[in-house]
Protein backbone atom coordinates (compact mmCIF):
# COMPACT_ATOMS: atom_id res chain seq x y z
CA UNK A 1 0.00 0.00 0.00
CA UNK A 2 2.62 2.49 0.97
CA UNK A 3 4.91 1.80 -1.74
CA UNK A 4 1.87 3.37 -4.55
CA UNK A 5 2.96 6.54 -3.21
CA UNK A 6 5.81 8.89 -5.39
CA UNK A 7 9.06 8.68 -3.48
CA UNK A 8 11.69 8.98 -6.40
CA UNK A 9 11.46 12.87 -6.88
CA UNK A 10 13.06 15.77 -5.10
CA UNK A 11 10.96 18.37 -3.11
CA UNK A 12 10.75 21.52 -2.12
CA UNK A 13 9.08 24.08 0.42
CA UNK A 14 9.98 27.49 2.88
CA UNK A 15 9.91 26.06 5.84
CA UNK A 16 9.51 29.16 8.04
CA UNK A 17 6.98 31.18 8.43
CA UNK A 18 6.48 34.24 5.86
CA UNK A 19 7.97 37.64 6.78
CA UNK A 20 10.40 39.44 7.77
CA UNK A 21 13.04 37.36 10.51
CA UNK A 22 16.62 36.70 10.89
CA UNK A 23 16.39 33.71 9.02
CA UNK A 24 14.43 31.82 6.31
CA UNK A 25 14.67 28.09 5.51
CA UNK A 26 14.27 26.87 2.36
CA UNK A 27 13.95 22.89 2.49
CA UNK A 28 14.40 19.93 0.11
CA UNK A 29 14.41 16.01 0.20
CA UNK A 30 14.82 13.40 -2.42
CA UNK A 31 17.45 11.53 -3.86
CA UNK A 32 19.43 13.83 -5.60
CA UNK A 33 18.34 17.22 -4.30
CA UNK A 34 22.32 17.78 -3.23
CA UNK A 35 23.23 17.19 -6.80
CA UNK A 36 20.24 19.94 -7.37
CA UNK A 37 21.53 22.33 -4.88
CA UNK A 38 24.58 22.59 -6.37
CA UNK A 39 23.75 24.02 -9.13
CA UNK A 40 23.07 27.02 -7.45
CA UNK A 41 25.67 26.81 -4.68
CA UNK A 42 28.70 28.58 -4.93
CA UNK A 43 31.27 27.79 -2.00
CA UNK A 44 34.73 26.15 -1.45
CA UNK A 45 33.65 22.57 -1.81
CA UNK A 46 30.85 21.18 -3.96
CA UNK A 47 27.82 20.20 -1.16
CA UNK A 48 28.28 16.42 -2.21
CA UNK A 49 31.60 16.09 -1.42
CA UNK A 50 30.72 17.56 2.35
CA UNK A 51 30.76 15.12 5.24
CA UNK A 52 26.76 14.63 6.32
CA UNK A 53 25.20 16.73 8.86
CA UNK A 54 27.38 19.51 8.57
CA UNK A 55 26.99 23.47 7.32
CA UNK A 56 28.55 24.74 4.61
CA UNK A 57 28.76 29.15 3.99
CA UNK A 58 28.52 30.23 0.36
CA UNK A 59 26.46 32.00 -2.16
CA UNK A 60 22.88 30.87 -3.67
CA UNK A 61 22.91 32.38 -7.34
CA UNK A 62 19.78 32.15 -9.72
CA UNK A 63 21.08 29.20 -11.47
CA UNK A 64 24.45 28.98 -13.08
CA UNK A 65 26.50 31.56 -13.78
CA UNK A 66 23.05 33.54 -12.16
CA UNK A 67 22.96 36.39 -9.80
CA UNK A 68 23.84 36.38 -6.26
CA UNK A 69 20.14 36.43 -4.33
CA UNK A 70 21.85 35.82 -0.81
CA UNK A 71 24.39 34.40 1.31
CA UNK A 72 23.57 31.46 2.99
CA UNK A 73 24.48 28.64 5.24
CA UNK A 74 23.29 25.02 3.76
CA UNK A 75 23.03 22.22 5.99
CA UNK A 76 23.42 18.83 4.23
CA UNK A 77 22.33 15.30 5.65
CA UNK A 78 22.57 12.33 4.10
CA UNK A 79 20.12 9.08 4.31
CA UNK A 80 19.39 7.44 6.19
CA UNK A 81 19.59 9.32 9.46
CA UNK A 82 17.39 12.42 8.79
CA UNK A 83 13.73 12.92 8.91
CA UNK A 84 12.23 11.86 5.90
CA UNK A 85 15.36 8.88 5.86
CA UNK A 86 16.20 10.34 2.66
CA UNK A 87 18.85 12.90 1.47
CA UNK A 88 18.21 16.51 2.81
CA UNK A 89 19.49 20.36 1.96
CA UNK A 90 18.35 23.06 4.10
CA UNK A 91 19.20 26.44 2.74
CA UNK A 92 19.47 29.25 5.73
CA UNK A 93 19.12 32.36 3.99
CA UNK A 94 18.31 35.74 5.33
CA UNK A 95 14.76 36.27 6.38
CA UNK A 96 12.42 37.93 4.17
CA UNK A 97 9.57 37.20 1.85
CA UNK A 98 11.15 38.13 -1.05
CA UNK A 99 14.74 36.16 -0.24
CA UNK A 100 12.82 32.95 0.80
CA UNK A 101 10.68 33.15 -2.32
CA UNK A 102 13.66 34.02 -4.88
CA UNK A 103 15.66 31.19 -3.12
CA UNK A 104 12.47 28.69 -3.49
CA UNK A 105 12.05 30.05 -7.16
CA UNK A 106 16.11 29.01 -7.92
CA UNK A 107 15.65 25.58 -6.36
CA UNK A 108 12.53 24.92 -8.22
CA UNK A 109 14.47 25.66 -11.24
CA UNK A 110 16.79 23.05 -10.38
CA UNK A 111 14.40 19.96 -11.16
CA UNK A 112 12.49 19.81 -7.72
CA UNK A 113 8.50 20.27 -7.13
CA UNK A 114 7.04 22.42 -4.80
CA UNK A 115 6.25 20.23 -2.01
CA UNK A 116 2.51 19.50 -1.03
CA UNK A 117 1.24 20.40 2.97
CA UNK A 118 2.94 18.03 5.56
CA UNK A 119 4.72 15.55 2.12
CA UNK A 120 7.78 16.39 4.31
CA UNK A 121 5.99 14.26 7.51
CA UNK A 122 4.48 12.02 5.26
CA UNK A 123 7.49 10.86 3.35
CA UNK A 124 8.64 10.25 6.73
CA UNK A 125 6.06 7.95 7.41
CA UNK A 126 5.89 6.04 3.92
CA UNK A 127 9.97 5.37 4.27
CA UNK A 128 8.99 4.01 7.72
CA UNK A 129 10.61 6.30 10.25
CA UNK A 130 7.55 6.95 12.12
CA UNK A 131 4.26 5.47 12.50
CA UNK A 132 1.08 7.45 11.45
CA UNK A 133 0.27 8.58 15.61
CA UNK A 134 3.97 9.99 15.19
CA UNK A 135 2.93 11.69 12.24
CA UNK A 136 -0.30 13.33 13.97
CA UNK A 137 1.81 14.13 17.09
CA UNK A 138 3.98 16.76 14.78
CA UNK A 139 1.45 19.02 14.30
CA UNK A 140 -0.04 18.11 17.94
CA UNK A 141 2.91 20.34 18.54
CA UNK A 142 3.09 22.76 15.92
CA UNK A 143 -0.32 23.50 17.17
CA UNK A 144 0.33 23.55 21.19
CA UNK A 145 -1.20 25.70 22.95
CA UNK A 146 -0.08 24.95 26.82
CA UNK A 147 2.46 22.83 28.55
CA UNK A 148 0.39 19.76 28.97
CA UNK A 149 -0.63 19.57 25.44
CA UNK A 150 3.19 20.49 24.36
CA UNK A 151 4.46 17.48 26.67
CA UNK A 152 1.48 15.38 25.39
CA UNK A 153 2.13 15.66 21.91
CA UNK A 154 6.08 14.92 22.85
CA UNK A 155 4.83 11.81 24.53
CA UNK A 156 2.73 10.41 21.34
CA UNK A 157 6.28 11.74 19.20
CA UNK A 158 8.17 9.34 21.35
CA UNK A 159 5.80 6.39 20.18
CA UNK A 160 3.73 6.40 23.63
CA UNK A 161 0.64 5.09 21.98
CA UNK A 162 2.64 3.54 18.80
CA UNK A 163 3.91 0.79 21.68
CA UNK A 164 1.01 0.44 22.80
CA UNK A 165 -1.35 -0.39 19.97
CA UNK A 166 1.53 -2.82 18.61
CA UNK A 167 1.59 -4.52 21.84
CA UNK A 168 -1.99 -5.33 21.53
CA UNK A 169 -1.35 -6.56 17.84
CA UNK A 170 0.86 -8.53 19.01
CA UNK A 171 -0.95 -10.38 21.40
CA UNK A 172 -3.76 -10.87 18.85
CA UNK A 173 -1.63 -12.27 16.45
CA UNK A 174 -0.28 -15.18 18.61
CA UNK A 175 -4.04 -15.43 19.06
CA UNK A 176 -4.84 -15.67 15.56
CA UNK A 177 -1.58 -17.79 15.31
CA UNK A 178 -2.76 -20.32 18.02
CA UNK A 179 -5.98 -21.04 16.64
CA UNK A 180 -4.63 -21.51 12.85
CA UNK A 181 -2.89 -24.67 14.24
CA UNK A 182 -5.61 -25.86 15.98
CA UNK A 183 -7.46 -25.72 12.75
CA UNK A 184 -4.41 -26.94 10.53
CA UNK A 185 -3.68 -30.32 13.50
CA UNK A 186 -7.46 -30.74 15.23
CA UNK A 187 -6.00 -34.38 16.36
CA UNK A 188 -3.60 -32.07 18.82
CA UNK A 189 -6.43 -29.82 20.04
CA UNK A 190 -7.46 -29.79 23.62
CA UNK A 191 -10.95 -27.82 23.29
CA UNK A 192 -11.15 -26.68 27.23
CA UNK A 193 -7.45 -25.83 27.08
CA UNK A 194 -8.03 -23.69 24.08
CA UNK A 195 -11.25 -21.53 24.42
CA UNK A 196 -9.90 -21.15 28.50
CA UNK A 197 -7.00 -19.30 26.40
CA UNK A 198 -8.59 -17.88 24.14
CA UNK A 199 -11.14 -16.43 26.77
CA UNK A 200 -8.42 -15.22 29.15
CA UNK A 201 -6.87 -13.48 25.90
CA UNK A 202 -9.50 -11.35 24.85
CA UNK A 203 -10.35 -10.54 28.59
CA UNK A 204 -6.91 -9.28 28.92
CA UNK A 205 -6.98 -6.47 25.43
CA UNK A 206 -10.68 -5.99 26.16
CA UNK A 207 -9.37 -4.30 29.46
CA UNK A 208 -6.37 -2.38 28.05
CA UNK A 209 -8.45 -1.04 25.43
CA UNK A 210 -11.37 -0.03 27.38
CA UNK A 211 -8.25 1.91 29.75
CA UNK A 212 -7.18 3.61 26.84
CA UNK A 213 -10.57 4.67 25.87
CA UNK A 214 -11.44 5.58 29.78
CA UNK A 215 -9.48 8.75 29.12
CA UNK A 216 -10.30 9.65 25.64
CA UNK A 217 -12.41 12.64 26.20
CA UNK A 218 -10.22 14.05 28.82
CA UNK A 219 -7.59 13.81 26.40
CA UNK A 220 -8.91 15.07 23.47
CA UNK A 221 -9.80 18.65 25.53
CA UNK A 222 -6.35 18.55 26.45
CA UNK A 223 -4.98 17.91 22.43
CA UNK A 224 -7.65 20.43 21.08
CA UNK A 225 -8.84 22.86 24.31
CA UNK A 226 -12.67 23.45 25.12
CA UNK A 227 -14.26 25.92 22.72
CA UNK A 228 -15.68 28.12 25.12
CA UNK A 229 -18.36 31.04 24.27
CA UNK A 230 -19.36 33.58 26.90
CA UNK A 231 -22.94 34.83 26.44
CA UNK A 232 -25.53 36.88 27.27
CA UNK A 233 -27.35 40.47 27.45
CA UNK A 234 -25.65 43.49 26.89
CA UNK A 235 -24.13 44.78 29.93
CA UNK A 236 -23.96 41.72 32.20
CA UNK A 237 -20.11 41.77 32.67
CA UNK A 238 -19.23 39.40 29.51
CA UNK A 239 -16.30 41.56 28.59
CA UNK A 240 -15.07 41.88 32.01
CA UNK A 241 -15.28 38.14 32.35
CA UNK A 242 -12.95 37.43 29.64
CA UNK A 243 -10.21 40.68 30.68
CA UNK A 244 -10.50 38.91 34.35
CA UNK A 245 -9.51 35.54 32.57
CA UNK A 246 -6.70 37.24 30.42
CA UNK A 247 -5.31 39.38 32.94
CA UNK A 248 -5.56 41.95 29.94
CA UNK A 249 -8.00 44.72 28.96
CA UNK A 250 -8.49 42.50 25.82
CA UNK A 251 -12.26 43.74 24.99
CA UNK A 252 -13.95 47.62 25.77
CA UNK A 253 -15.94 47.64 28.75
CA UNK A 254 -18.25 50.45 28.90
CA UNK A 255 -21.57 51.17 30.13
CA UNK A 256 -23.40 51.74 27.21
CA UNK A 257 -25.21 48.18 25.87
CA UNK A 258 -24.28 47.00 22.35
CA UNK A 259 -20.17 48.11 22.91
CA UNK A 260 -19.36 44.42 21.95
CA UNK A 261 -20.34 43.84 17.95
CA UNK A 262 -18.36 41.05 17.02
CA UNK A 263 -16.81 38.48 18.43
CA UNK A 264 -13.62 38.04 20.58
CA UNK A 265 -11.47 35.13 20.56
CA UNK A 266 -8.37 34.51 22.60
CA UNK A 267 -6.45 31.36 23.83
CA UNK A 268 -6.31 30.48 27.59
CA UNK A 269 -4.34 27.95 30.20
CA UNK A 270 -6.50 26.82 32.73
CA UNK A 271 -4.58 24.05 34.99
CA UNK A 272 -3.40 22.62 31.84
CA UNK A 273 -6.73 22.86 29.82
CA UNK A 274 -6.49 24.90 26.60
CA UNK A 275 -9.54 27.10 26.38
CA UNK A 276 -10.52 28.90 23.10
CA UNK A 277 -12.75 31.33 24.58
CA UNK A 278 -15.07 33.64 22.74
CA UNK A 279 -16.80 36.66 24.76
CA UNK A 280 -20.04 37.52 22.32
CA UNK A 281 -22.20 40.01 21.19
CA UNK A 282 -25.00 40.70 23.49
CA UNK A 283 -28.06 38.74 22.32
CA UNK A 284 -31.16 40.92 22.30
CA UNK A 285 -33.56 42.29 19.88
CA UNK A 286 -31.73 45.14 18.47
CA UNK A 287 -32.80 47.58 15.15
CA UNK A 288 -28.79 48.15 14.85
CA UNK A 289 -27.94 46.15 11.34
CA UNK A 290 -24.17 45.68 12.56
CA UNK A 291 -24.98 44.60 16.21
CA UNK A 292 -27.91 42.51 14.83
CA UNK A 293 -24.97 40.67 12.75
CA UNK A 294 -23.44 39.89 15.63
CA UNK A 295 -26.13 38.95 17.48
CA UNK A 296 -26.66 35.89 14.75
CA UNK A 297 -22.75 34.90 15.08
CA UNK A 298 -23.11 34.74 18.42
CA UNK A 299 -25.89 32.08 18.28
CA UNK A 300 -23.55 30.64 15.54
CA UNK A 301 -20.78 29.97 18.10
CA UNK A 302 -22.97 28.73 20.80
CA UNK A 303 -24.46 26.57 18.84
CA UNK A 304 -20.83 24.78 18.09
CA UNK A 305 -19.45 25.46 21.57
CA UNK A 306 -18.11 22.54 24.01
CA UNK A 307 -18.98 24.67 26.63
CA UNK A 308 -21.55 27.48 26.71
CA UNK A 309 -20.98 30.09 30.23
CA UNK A 310 -23.94 32.02 30.66
CA UNK A 311 -23.51 35.46 32.50
CA UNK A 312 -26.67 37.07 34.17
CA UNK A 313 -27.06 39.96 36.19
CA UNK A 314 -28.08 38.59 39.50
CA UNK A 315 -28.72 42.15 40.91
CA UNK A 316 -31.84 42.35 38.75
CA UNK A 317 -34.98 39.66 37.77
CA UNK A 318 -34.70 37.09 35.33
CA UNK A 319 -36.09 39.04 31.99
CA UNK A 320 -37.79 37.45 28.59
CA UNK A 321 -34.49 37.80 27.12
CA UNK A 322 -33.05 35.87 29.70
CA UNK A 323 -34.87 33.36 29.55
CA UNK A 324 -34.83 32.90 25.66
CA UNK A 325 -31.29 32.96 26.04
CA UNK A 326 -31.30 30.03 28.74
CA UNK A 327 -33.91 28.37 26.25
CA UNK A 328 -31.79 28.66 23.27
CA UNK A 329 -28.59 26.54 25.31
CA UNK A 330 -30.74 23.83 26.82
CA UNK A 331 -29.47 21.36 25.33
CA UNK A 332 -25.55 22.90 25.95
CA UNK A 333 -22.97 22.17 28.71
CA UNK A 334 -23.64 25.23 30.50
CA UNK A 335 -22.03 27.27 33.57
CA UNK A 336 -24.52 30.08 34.24
CA UNK A 337 -22.53 32.69 35.86
CA UNK A 338 -24.59 35.13 38.43
CA UNK A 339 -22.70 38.06 38.43
CA UNK A 340 -22.55 41.01 40.91
CA UNK A 341 -22.69 38.99 43.72
CA UNK A 342 -21.46 42.17 46.09
CA UNK A 343 -25.11 43.60 44.95
CA UNK A 344 -28.68 42.59 46.46
CA UNK A 345 -29.84 39.52 44.54
CA UNK A 346 -32.88 40.18 42.97
CA UNK A 347 -32.84 36.98 40.66
CA UNK A 348 -34.92 34.02 41.82
CA UNK A 349 -32.95 30.88 41.95
CA UNK A 350 -36.11 28.48 41.83
CA UNK A 351 -37.08 30.51 38.44
CA UNK A 352 -33.90 29.71 37.03
CA UNK A 353 -33.54 26.36 37.83
CA UNK A 354 -36.28 25.77 35.54
CA UNK A 355 -33.55 26.09 32.99
CA UNK A 356 -30.29 24.75 34.49
CA UNK A 357 -29.41 22.61 37.58
CA UNK A 358 -28.46 23.83 40.27
CA UNK A 359 -24.79 23.06 40.77
CA UNK A 360 -23.90 24.57 37.52
CA UNK A 361 -25.21 28.14 39.11
CA UNK A 362 -22.50 30.11 40.13
CA UNK A 363 -22.53 33.65 42.13
CA UNK A 364 -19.44 35.61 40.79
CA UNK A 365 -18.65 39.73 41.15
CA UNK A 366 -16.51 40.56 38.25
CA UNK A 367 -15.86 44.00 39.86
CA UNK A 368 -15.30 42.84 43.29
CA UNK A 369 -13.05 39.69 41.92
CA UNK A 370 -14.77 37.00 43.53
CA UNK A 371 -15.63 33.39 43.06
CA UNK A 372 -13.59 32.80 40.06
CA UNK A 373 -12.21 29.51 41.87
CA UNK A 374 -15.53 27.74 41.39
CA UNK A 375 -15.37 28.54 38.01
CA UNK A 376 -11.99 26.44 37.68
CA UNK A 377 -13.01 24.05 39.79
CA UNK A 378 -16.28 23.89 37.45
CA UNK A 379 -14.73 23.42 34.82
CA UNK A 380 -12.39 20.96 35.90
CA UNK A 381 -15.74 18.48 37.27
CA UNK A 382 -17.51 19.04 34.38
CA UNK A 383 -14.83 17.95 31.56
CA UNK A 384 -12.04 16.70 34.15
CA UNK A 385 -14.28 14.11 36.05
CA UNK A 386 -12.38 16.62 38.73
CA UNK A 387 -9.01 14.93 37.91
CA UNK A 388 -5.99 16.96 37.45
CA UNK A 389 -5.09 16.78 34.22
CA UNK A 390 -1.66 14.78 32.89
CA UNK A 391 -0.40 14.44 29.95
CA UNK A 392 -0.69 10.61 29.99
CA UNK A 393 -4.79 12.08 29.39
CA UNK A 394 -3.97 12.98 25.82
CA UNK A 395 -2.42 9.22 24.94
CA UNK A 396 -5.86 8.70 23.09
CA UNK A 397 -6.90 12.52 22.75
CA UNK A 398 -7.29 12.15 18.59
CA UNK A 399 -11.04 11.51 17.72
CA UNK A 400 -9.58 9.09 14.81
CA UNK A 401 -8.07 6.96 17.32
CA UNK A 402 -10.28 6.69 19.56
CA UNK A 403 -13.19 5.77 16.80
CA UNK A 404 -10.18 3.12 15.19
CA UNK A 405 -10.04 1.62 18.81
CA UNK A 406 -13.92 1.95 20.07
CA UNK A 407 -14.25 -0.23 16.64
CA UNK A 408 -11.27 -2.62 18.11
CA UNK A 409 -13.37 -2.71 21.38
CA UNK A 410 -16.13 -4.01 19.61
CA UNK A 411 -15.11 -6.81 17.70
CA UNK A 412 -13.11 -7.79 20.75
CA UNK A 413 -16.53 -7.90 23.05
CA UNK A 414 -17.73 -9.72 19.85
CA UNK A 415 -14.81 -12.25 19.65
CA UNK A 416 -15.25 -13.16 23.68
CA UNK A 417 -19.08 -13.85 22.86
CA UNK A 418 -18.09 -16.15 20.15
CA UNK A 419 -15.55 -17.79 22.56
CA UNK A 420 -18.03 -18.08 25.52
CA UNK A 421 -21.12 -19.66 23.06
CA UNK A 422 -18.26 -22.02 22.12
CA UNK A 423 -18.48 -21.50 18.38
CA UNK A 424 -16.29 -22.79 16.13
CA UNK A 425 -12.29 -21.71 16.13
CA UNK A 426 -12.02 -19.96 12.56
CA UNK A 427 -15.48 -17.60 14.04
CA UNK A 428 -13.19 -16.23 16.62
CA UNK A 429 -10.02 -15.48 14.39
CA UNK A 430 -12.43 -13.63 12.32
CA UNK A 431 -13.24 -10.96 14.97
CA UNK A 432 -9.68 -10.82 16.03
CA UNK A 433 -8.62 -10.11 12.32
CA UNK A 434 -11.30 -7.14 12.41
CA UNK A 435 -10.22 -5.97 15.59
CA UNK A 436 -6.13 -6.15 14.51
CA UNK A 437 -7.30 -4.18 11.43
CA UNK A 438 -9.36 -1.49 13.23
CA UNK A 439 -6.24 -1.33 15.70
CA UNK A 440 -3.70 -1.06 12.58
CA UNK A 441 -5.60 1.90 11.57
CA UNK A 442 -4.63 4.00 14.35
CA UNK A 443 -0.75 3.45 13.48
CA UNK A 444 -1.59 3.89 9.86
CA UNK A 445 -0.29 -0.49 8.83
CA UNK A 446 -3.85 -0.88 7.78
CA UNK A 447 -5.06 2.61 6.69
CA UNK A 448 -6.01 3.05 3.10
CA UNK A 449 -4.74 6.39 1.28
CA UNK A 450 -7.31 8.57 1.25
CA UNK A 451 -7.39 8.66 5.18
CA UNK A 452 -3.32 8.84 4.79
CA UNK A 453 -3.79 12.11 2.52
CA UNK A 454 -6.36 13.92 4.57
CA UNK A 455 -4.53 13.65 7.89
CA UNK A 456 -1.22 15.15 6.02
CA UNK A 457 -3.12 18.06 4.32
CA UNK A 458 -3.59 19.76 7.35
CA UNK A 459 0.14 20.90 7.77
CA UNK A 460 1.29 23.07 6.57
CA UNK A 461 3.74 24.23 3.76
CA UNK A 462 7.63 22.80 4.80
CA UNK A 463 7.12 19.75 7.46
Amino acid sequence: MKREYMLDDVIAAISTPMGTGGIGIVRMTGAGCIELADEIFIGRKKLTEKATHTLSYGKITDGKDGEVIDEVLVSVMKAPQTYTKEDIVEINCHGGSLVTRRVLEAVLKTGARLAEPGEFTKRSFLNGRIDLTQAEAVIDLIHSKTELSRQAAVNQLEGRLKTAVREMRDEILDMIASIEAVIDYPDYDIEDETYGNMGQGATKLLAKMEQLLEGADRGKIIRDGLQTVIVGKPNVGKSSLLNWLLEEDRAIVTDIPGTTRDTVEEYLNIDGIPIKIVDTAGIRETGDVVERMGVEKSKAYAEQADLVIMMLDGSRPLEEEDKEILSFIKDKKTIVLLNKMDLEQKLSLEELEAFVPREQILFISVKKNQGFERLIDALKNMFMDGHTATADDALLGNTRHKDALYRAKEAMEHCLETITMRMPEDFISMDLQDANRALGEITGDTSDEEIIDRIFTKFCLGK
